[in-house]
């Protein structure tokens, strides 16, 4: 699962994926200093292992993690391959998600490409080119698609007729993501890999200053969060050069930063946590002496899937899972008081996995 971070130039899109990763992607003051995507992989914060930790007093703590891929800056053209268009479309179709970053401040000593700050003239720039290379990637498809309908196929017919109603939405310049479809058309148009069809949370960068004075929903951000709504999308607000500066802190003094700005934690991890949510994952939890560990998968996941996650052999010789919610736990304070009161469960292979199941796998291979 990769989110590809995007905007245009100068926004503050490296300086953001800095400190998300503490890579040190190269952050300039002009257009393209990103040309091949960076990648940086990130823990997921999650504070429950923490309490965990302490309650099995283990010896190890892992976080679970996504990867974050800071992609070239965008500029009007790139399909036709102005600027670095063609690498930017190249690599964003390898990415899951798009967070895409909208500069919402006011700076004389930072240039923008277009002369001017206007978020929402910036996300159409982007939503525009690939709007357009969607078009080609389906006026591609169509010539074909019209052939084997031509043949009285069934199947062939209802996709030419998808296609064709694909095409005239984009050409509404609405993305592919904005329509409604059915089930058995979302698995034919992920199968086009279309890069509007990718979900999009998008982060509107804001000032320190802004910080500052607690003005989170200034203006420009106000204006973002609407347009995001018409789309279903969310907006995390946070300041980059901000967060990146906290990323280079000690966790005292990182603390101490946050309360001079009234925070109760870093932008950065609200981020995270959204874009955890844009792909559609939970997490599950594997607790004892040696590791307390948060475990990655898909919304929707069964029981022996989950168990491969740890292991194939568990999936594969999966007999059951014994689950307590971590509520539940934490309630009770231990895990002999859960099992005296009866909130361990046994689940069988139709069991769905809940976002902090606390779970121990029983198999036999």
């Amino acid at each position: 699962m990769k989110l590809g971070i995007v905007g245009l130039p100068n926004i503050g899109k490296s300086t953001l994926f800095n400190a998300i990763t503490k890579a040190g992607a190269e952050s300039a003051n002009y257009p393209f200093c990103t040309i091949e995507p960076n990648v940086g992989v990130v823990a997921v914060p999650d504070k429950r292992l923490d309490v965990l930790e302490e309650m099995y007093t283990a010896k190890k703590k892992t976080h679970t993690s996504i990867e974050f891929y800071d992609i070239a800056g965008l500029v009007k053209g790139a399909s036709k391959g102005e600027g670095l268009g063609n690498k930017f479309l190249s690599h964003i179709r390898e990415v899951s998600s798009i967070v895409h970053v909208v500069r919402c401040f006011e700076d004389s000593n930072i240039v923008h490409v277009d002369g001017s700050v206007d978020p929402i003239r910036d996300i159409e720039t982007i939503n525009l080119e690939l709007i357009f290379a969607d078009i080609e990637v389906l006026e591609r498809r169509l010539d074909k698609a019209v052939k084997l309908a031509r043949s009285g196929d069934k199947k062939a017919k209802a996709e030419l007729a998808l296609m064709e109603k694909l095409k005239a939405h984009l050409e509404d310049n609405k993305p592919v993501r904005t329509l409604e479809l059915t089930d058995d058309e979302k698995i034919f148009v992920d199968g086009l890999f279309l890069l509007t069809s990718k979900p999009v949370l998008y982060v509107a960068n804001i000032c320190e200053d802004d910080l500052m004075e607690g003005n989170l929903e200034t203006p420009l951000v106000k204006k973002v969060k609407e347009y995001a709504q018409k789309e279903n999308s969310e907006v995390v607000t946070i300041c980059a050069r901000l967060e990146e500066e906290l990323s280079t802190l000690e966790d005292e003094e990182k603390m101490e930063m946050l309360k001079e700005y009234g925070l109760e934690e870093p932008g950065l991890n609200k981020l995270i946590h959204a874009s955890y949510k844009l792909l559609g994952l939970i997490s599950f939890l594997t607790a004892g002496e040696k590791e307390v560990r948060a475990w990655t998968i898909v919304k929707g996941t069964k029981a022996p899937g989950a168990a491969g996650k740890i292991h194939s052999d568990m999936e594969r010789g999966f007999i059951r899972a014994e689950i307590v919610s971590y509520d539940k736990l934490i309630q009770c304070g231990s895990e002999s008081a859960a099992k005296e009161k009866g909130y361990y469960r046994l689940e069988g292979k139709d069991y769905v996995m809940q976002d902090g199941d606390v779970v121990v796998f029983r198999f036999n291979v």
